[in-house]
């Protein structure tokens, strides 16, 4: 038992500690978003067009979605040390539920700034509340068979591409809401649309690998022992990627490409689907993650001190470094001199109020100000991780 929960420990510490990193990196695409001159007139990862360092800005964000789903299963599993079946069934429910509210209500509200709620958006914290409320309803079921349905479906929702690429195909609001990389926008109101850009169930499935991923951090497993697996499997999953991609007959809905240059041919071969994420996708994003959570338990230093903080308290991280770029942005709006007739304007080309399109910075600028982001999320999440600390009797802290 000891053992157990001396594992644990080592596991929040190197789970916080990679969470944190991508939090940060998450930050720099939502700046961009909001911030760069470009980002609401073309897409960064389009081939030739883009420039290299755009294109990385963009496409080394794509680690994050992934590695959040990823690591809340994994922490679901390392729950169930110190709960019951039951008990961790009935809260993943329930947290499930006020994650996918939470998402339709404040997070709909920072992203647009729209108090009408004209556009209301299914992202990562609706596909983690859905995960999680099929998770809690899984619980029960044997170890094997939840790896099994795992791959299965991680593995095979690509298969779903086939009957969607026909232009006949017209998938219904479930399907939509399911898989379909037709989700796009679905009127469900007169002037109200609902933005599905995380269908879930590629999501769920890389939930349920993460959930059965945390067994290596178990007593039946050393950390060395854990090291050498998470290492082994993160390699492995890495070479998976660039073997079927090579193949370029199954696992991303569009082949790579060979293009004008080098350069770009590589940039066909990583850029992969996101909106639902591709077996690729998953693939080339959790492999690394697996390796770089490997070594993380034996790396303790300033950089990892800091960072783990973001890791820590990752809702409050998310719902605020959101409204805090918006509330820059809005402030920028103004500061160049438009006015409330303007925002409205603009809201009609942009679902962001406040942003114009073709008005931003410079990408340096947009790092500057990603930078400045970050350094004052530091300060009130260290307070919020405190808080929760030292109220560990506020039952409510934990859907938090």
């Amino acid at each position: 038992m000891q053992r157990a929960l001396n594992s644990t420990k080592k596991r929040i510490e190197s789970i916080d500690i990679l969470r944190g990193i991508v939090m940060v990196i998450m930050a720099l695409d939502h700046t961009r978003d909001f911030f760069h001159v470009t980002a609401n007139t073309s897409d960064p990862l389009v081939i030739p067009s883009t420039l290299p360092v755009l294109f990385f800005t963009r496409w080394i964000t794509h680690f994050c979605a992934p590695t959040f789903v990823f690591l809340s299963g994994v922490s679901i599993y390392l729950q169930s040390f110190r709960k019951s079946k039951k008990e961790l069934s009935s809260f993943l429910i329930k947290r499930g539920i006020w994650l996918i509210l939470a998402e339709l209500i404040i997070l709909s509200f920072i992203f647009t700034f729209n108090p009408l709620y004209n556009l209301i958006f299914l992202e990562v914290i609706w596909a983690i509340g859905i995960s999680m409320i099929i998770l809690g309803l899984l619980i029960y079921l044997p170890f094997k068979f939840m790896l099994t349905l795992g791959l299965l479906i991680v593995l095979g929702h690509n298969l779903l591409d086939i009957p969607e690429a026909s232009a006949d195909f017209k998938p219904g609001f479930w399907y939509n809401v399911l898989h379909s990389i037709r989700g796009g926008a679905l009127p469900f109101a007169p002037n109200h649309l609902l933005i599905v850009l995380y269908p879930f169930l590629p999501w769920t499935g890389l939930m349920i690998l993460g959930y059965c991923t945390g067994t290596f951090f178990s007593s039946k497993y050393s950390a060395a022992e854990r090291k050498k697996m998470l290492a082994r499997i993160g390699i492995l999953v890495t070479l998976f990627f660039v073997l079927i991609r090579w193949i370029n007959v199954y696992g991303n809905p569009l082949p790579w490409k060979t293009q004008n240059n080098g350069l770009d041919t590589f940039f066909s071969f990583i850029n992969l689907q996101k909106y639902p994420p591709s077996l690729l996708f998953m693939c080339v994003t959790i492999g690394p993650a697996l390796i770089v959570l490997a070594y993380l338990e034996n790396i303790q230093n300033h950089f990892t001190n800091i960072v783990r903080i973001y890791g820590r308290v990752p809702f409050f991280y998310f719902m605020v470094h959101f409204f805090l770029i918006h509330l820059l942005a809005m402030m920028v709006f103004f500061v160049r001199g438009h006015n409330m007739a303007d925002a409205m304007k603009a809201g009609q080309q942009v679902p962001f109020l406040f942003i114009v399109p073709g008005e931003g910075f410079s990408l340096p600028v947009v790092y500057l100000i990603w930078l400045l982001v970050v350094i004052i999320m530091y300060p009130l999440c260290k307070w919020y991780d405190q808080y929760k600390t030292n109220h560990k009797e506020k039952w409510w802290l934990s859907y938090l």
